[in-house]
């Protein structure tokens, strides 16, 4: 949501997103950064929104504002700082220390935003670097730029960084956030893309407009049928262990316990996203 915008900061009470991103990069306009920068804190410490995590996305770490955009997220206290262009583990320790200074809450966490080549290749130590860092979002839109890359559909050019960094974020334990679609008027584009990252294994998708957030939650959402199926895996499997059997079987399949940890996985989400 754009920070220099207070429609929107309002509008965003009401949206249906699970965290919003109040933002002071790239739509805020250099001569009204501050402004943007005092309404966006004001709103994430008013405690209006809700249940929605509220982060603030900071200006990169070599302008002139990110010192002072630190400084007033760390007062504000939001769920998180979404920090641009993360390159190194070192950027990560700075963004921490800066944040300690500022005297920023526990609960304010760290989203890293990769999006260059050297993000890509230095995922896993920028993921491990620091415990308050809990996020990884994908920055395609500078990632395609910085390779020279076209957008096709299927982000085939894109994919090699785009599995990295789940690597990254599955060893480390972190979430990890799709990057953006563009074209909001192309909702069939945008709705394949939602599933590609859901197989891929993302945990969500950043969106740019509100007409995104139904689609993309119908997409992350898991579906009657696969809640249906979990719960037949797990009733089977427990079963099986009462009954001291250890071959367990759900329409004809062979089920391990790699498979029951999936099947609670996806119960675990169905409930979140029905709480």
């Amino acid at each position: 949501m754009p920070g220099a915008n207070e429609r929107a900061l309002e509008k965003a009470k009401t949206l249906p997103a699970d965290a919003l991103i109040l933002d002071l990069e790239d739509a805020v306009a250099p001569d009204a950064k501050e402004a943007a920068r005092e309404r966006v804190c004001a709103a994430a410490a008013s405690g209006e929104y809700g249940r929605r995590e509220v982060t603030i996305r900071v200006n990169g770490l070599d302008t002139e504002w990110h010192d002072a955009d630190l400084r007033a997220a760390a007062q504000a206290g939001p769920a998180a700082v979404v920090v641009p262009k993360v390159n190194s583990a070192q950027d990560v320790h700075n963004i921490e220390r800066a944040l300690e200074l500022g005297g920023a809450p526990d609960h304010t966490s760290i989203w890293a935003m990769v999006e260059t080549p050297v993000a890509m290749l230095h995922a896993e130590e920028i993921a491990a670097a620091s415990e308050r860092l809990t996020v990884l979002v994908m920055g395609t839109n500078d990632l395609a730029k910085e390779l020279h890359a076209e957008f096709v559909p299927g982000r085939a050019p894109l994919l090699g960084g785009l599995s990295l960094c789940l690597l990254a974020a599955r060893a480390t334990g972190k979430v990890i956030l799709d990057g953006v679609y563009n074209d909001v008027k192309d909702l069939e584009g945008f709705k394949a893309e939602c599933l590609q990252g859901r197989q891929f294994g993302f945990d969500g998708k950043t969106l740019i407009h509100p007409g995104q957030i139904e689609p993309c939650n119908e997409a992350f959402s898991p579906s009657e049928a696969e809640i249906e199926q979990s719960r037949k895996i797990i009733a089977a499997f427990e079963e099986a262990k009462a009954e001291g059997r250890g071959v367990v079987t759900v329409d004809g399949r062979m089920i391990e316990n790699l498979h029951v940890d999936n099947a609670q996985r996806i119960l675990a989400l169905a409930e979140a996203f029905t709480a």
